[in-house]
């Protein structure tokens, strides 16, 4: 067992102590000395291991007395409330006020707490481009011609290597590359579905996935969804005889940062497909968790081809790359005919240089780099906002992702809010933007993924302080 791989081990294995309650904050941890005895382990090697949990914001040194659990894990704000959907399938999409929160998109002079994507300082940008660079020279015709139409080989093959850290059963041949994400989304809806059909899914939901269901013309049936474990299995169930298809993010899905567990994606799999519903999965998430392990996905249950698996690197490396890929099952022909059709091709050189990153391992020490930021910011967040919004106020407490979900008092309209936040040049993103149903009124989304500073705390104080205006 190589050093590295040894003071990561240890460090994961204290981190879930902690994170599971075993070690309560101000706890006092083992000195160095004892560690190394503990473990066999050499001074340096133990250190790393403090350094390595003093990154993730879990602990903390005090001088002359050793390393202690932080207090910043005491810091516990009440979870927002069950939704509770109307459980009539719905058609009002609030598209005026989803166009003018995401018009601010990439807007340099404004503070977008409200896109949930990572901050281009979080990402490896000097490297990406070196990659675009070595993929222009070693592409056939420098990347200008199209590829095949099942996507690169290469990018392919690594996110079916890739897959074997959560179940995943695929190889190269079962992967269909997209232009991102929701590209992936789009092709999935449009081979299943049908103007009139029933989509179900999440309440709250990502607005991206609103709009598409609105624009292919489904009815949208919104399940009741608890804050940490996600859909209620039981409205589920009862919601079967009424729906065609199944769309969910089971991982630190946005806006609640909600992760289902393993028993509840395998009895979903296993429901949807008695009942041949299919499941579409977006994964967008999943590699951007906090604990010791990356959560299965529901597709690691899959005996049937029914789930069409969907993900990218739109939240993990490079938003503007527009690089996805789809795990249709039995349905792959379908998107194949799909992808001929709409785009016949993806793109060569970004498709070539993300699975080069892949492929060089620098997208692990990216990911947990960015994994042990990202946790951070969270945990900052959380503090400012004990601190400085409303009394009352209450926040999901994501496992991963980039979501952060606020429910204020009745009194505080979101909307409003926004109106106020945006004149001093800071956006957050209204509840109403995530749901079809007049709910979530009081709620907002705001995005962990920018680099914590001075500024950024600033900005999440004057939000607190414009929300107890309103309150």
């Amino acid at each position: 067992m190589t050093k590295e791989f040894l003071y990561t081990e240890i460090a994961n294995g204290i981190a879930s102590q902690i994170r599971g309650g075993v070690l309560n904050a101000g706890d006092k941890l083992p000195s160095v000395r004892i560690l190394c005895k503990e473990h066999q382990i050499s001074m340096n090697t133990a250190k790393r291991v403090f350094l390595e949990l003093e990154s993730m914001s879990l602990i903390e040194s005090k001088p002359q007395s050793g390393y202690f659990v932080s207090q910043l894990l005491s810091i516990t704000l009440p979870l927002p409330e069950v939704s509770r959907p109307s459980l009539i399938a719905n058609t009002n999409e609030p598209d005026e006020l989803i166009s003018k929160v995401y018009e601010n998109m990439g807007k340099n002079n404004l503070t977008l707490f409200s896109i949930a994507i990572p901050s281009g300082d979080l990402l490896p940008q000097a490297k990406l481009k070196k990659e675009i660079i070595n993929a222009t020279r070693e592409l056939k015709s420098g990347g200008a011609e199209y590829e095949e139409l099942q996507g690169n080989l290469k990018l392919r093959r690594m996110t079916a290597l890739r897959s074997l850290s959560w179940g995943g059963n695929f190889n190269e041949t079962d992967v269909v590359t997209t232009n991102g994400g929701m590209n992936a989304l789009s092709f999935c809806l449009m081979a299943l579905g049908k103007p009139g059909d029933t989509i179900a899914i999440e309440s709250p939901c990502y607005p991206g996935i609103l709009q598409l269901a609105a624009g292919f013309g489904l009815k949208v049936l919104e399940l009741p969804t608890h804050p940490a474990h996600g859909i209620e299995i039981e409205a589920l169930k009862k919601a079967i005889p009424k729906i065609d298809i199944c769309l969910l993010i089971p991982n630190f899905n946005t806006p609640l940062g909600s992760c289902m567990s393993d028993e509840n994606k395998k009895e979903v799999v296993k429901l949807l497909s008695e009942n041949n519903i299919p499941l579409i999965e977006d994964d967008v998430y999943g590699d951007l968790y906090f604990g010791a392990n990356r959560p299965k996905c529901c597709k690691s249950f899959d005996k049937e081809g029914n789930v069409l698996y969907c993900s990218s690197v739109s939240k993990t490396l490079a938003p503007g790359y527009r690089v996805g890929w789809i795990v249709p099952g039995k349905y792959k022909e379908k998107i194949l005919k799909l992808k001929l059709l709409h785009s016949t091709s993806s793109i060569s050189i970004v498709n070539e240089a993300v699975a080069n990153f892949l492929k060089s391992g620098r997208y692990e020490k990216h990911l947990q780099q960015m994994r042990r930021t990202l946790q951070t910011n969270y945990q900052n967040y959380v503090q400012t906002i004990a601190e400085s919004f409303p009394e009352g106020t209450k926040t999901s407490r994501p496992q991963g992702g980039l979501s952060l979900w606020i429910e204020f008092d009745k009194k505080v309209r979101t909307t409003e809010l926004y109106d106020l936040a945006i004149k001093q040049n800071i956006s957050i993103a209204p509840g109403r933007m995530f749901t079809l149903q007049d709910q979530f009124e009081n709620c907002m989304r705001l995005c962990f993924g920018l680099p914590w500073s001075e500024d950024t705390q600033l900005k999440l104080r004057q939000i607190g302080s414009l929300a107890k205006r309103l309150s």
